[in-house]
């Protein structure tokens, strides 16, 4: 197939295309090099990915409708996975503004591609941020997501939503993935591993939030790409048994779908840094903190939909995926 994926450079864009590229299909890759985090990690992911022939690589902000427009008519691609984004919670309490452009903005821009291109299927990340103040576990693609904490949440849902409108209105299959804490080699500087790494190595204190109270559904980034890959094939459909009178909000009569990507095993964060520490072969010193806002203290996937559907249940135990990230990290890092 040839599919575009805007967010290429990104920890789980580049994971995801050289799948795609290894298993024979054609990439268009999108990507901004913005510096919300460290440039040189990015263009190095991405130079994992040139080494791939069928990969078209282009530079744009998938908010300039313009520059999108014209990259969707010039490549036709026939399926579309969208991870740009905005990420991070707390940064959305700083900087509000770059959510709306990138996650709602540049979003539309993407339906808008999808819809007068022909596009069979999009798919597109959504997060477990969305389950916001809910509290019943583990969170269910069944359960109602109206009560978001943060605007990075919001954005998200408002992710969920449009692409509903435009399965709706146009009959364009989309299917929303809800994220569950990805973690592994090439990840993200600004997430909790790759900052506790870097600082105990340094001998620095970690900052542990919620006192340490934390429960995260931790999933790793080849799990997550094998999710993305099985719903990326499976064109989302209709659910022919919904009814306005007792909606369903993780399916609909339009061909939209939403799954859960997580480990449906949650950890707590403490064992997570006791992992972190025997991996090291060194121990923290912590700087224990409240909850930060926005923040949610426990998160847990339903997974029961992803493996009816594409026969997938991620299975990456915590030991095994921080043990693999610490390698990557000491030989990325040249660290002895």
């Amino acid at each position: 197939m040839k599919v575009l994926i805007t967010g290429t450079a990104g920890f789980i864009g580049s994971a995801l295309a050289i799948r795609l590229l290894e298993r024979g299909d054609e990439v268009i890759g999108i990507d901004n090099l913005n510096d919300y985090y460290d440039v040189t990690l990015k263009q190095a992911r991405l130079e994992r990915v040139k080494a791939y022939k069928g990969f078209t690589d282009v530079r744009a902000n998938i908010e300039d409708r313009d520059a999108m427009a014209k990259i969707f008519a010039k490549h036709k691609p026939q399926r579309v996975v969208n991870l740009a984004a905005q990420a991070g919670v707390r940064y959305s309490l700083i900087n509000p503004h770059s959510y709306i452009d990138t996650n709602i903005v540049g979003f539309v821009n993407i339906l808008e591609g999808c819809r007068h291109n022909n596009v069979e299927h999009l798919v597109f990340a959504s997060s477990s941020s969305v389950y916001g103040a809910n509290t019943n576990y583990p969170f269910s693609v069944h359960n109602n997501v109206d009560h978001p904490v943060s605007l990075y949440a919001a954005s998200k849902k408002s992710n969920e939503l449009m692409a509903h409108t435009y399965s709706h209105l146009f009959g364009l299959p989309t299917t929303g993935l809800r994220f569950f804490t990805v973690y592994g080699p090439w990840g993200r500087p600004d997430m909790a591993l790759f900052m506790f790494t870097k600082k105990i190595l340094a001998g620095e204190p970690i900052d542990v939030f919620n006192y340490g109270d934390h429960k995260r559904d931790f999933t790793y980034i080849d799990d997550i790409v094998e999710g993305v890959i099985r719903t990326l094939d499976k064109v989302a459909s209709s659910n022919p048994d919904w009814t306005g009178d007792d909606p369903d909000p993780g399916t609909a009569k339009a061909p939209w779908r939403v799954y859960n990507i997580g480990n449906n095993n949650p950890c707590m964060l403490m064992r997570y840094i006791e992992v972190l520490e025997e991996c090291l072969g060194k121990k923290a010193e912590k700087n224990m903190l409240p909850l930060q806002p926005g923040d949610v203290p426990y998160t847990y996937a339903d997974t029961e939909d992803l493996a009816r559907d594409v026969g997938y249940k991620p299975d990456t135990s915590v030991e095994e995926g921080i043990a693999k990230f610490v390698a990557w990290y000491k030989d990325y890092y040249n660290v002895k």
